[in-house]
């Protein structure tokens, strides 16, 4: 069994439509940079809140993927 070296990057994404959303997108654009991505974790949630609503979710991620040869 090949022995796997990880690497971890950390990103926001957003979206106004909700968390899942934004996880979606910060995924979504780091794949077409970051090859081998294996595993993600949410670190941190933020809100922006206009006239009492919530207009817009922020999530930050670290993104684990395995190192190339």
């Amino acid at each position: 069994m090949a022995e796997h070296v990880y690497k971890k990057i950390e990103i926001v994404g957003s979206s106004p439509n909700g968390m899942e959303e934004a996880v979606h997108n910060a995924l979504s654009r780091a794949s077409k940079t970051i090859r081998n991505m294996r595993w993600f974790e949410v670190t941190e949630t933020r809100g922006y809140i206009d006239e009492g609503k919530i207009e817009h979710w922020q999530v930050t991620l670290k993104i684990g993927f395995t190192l190339e040869e």
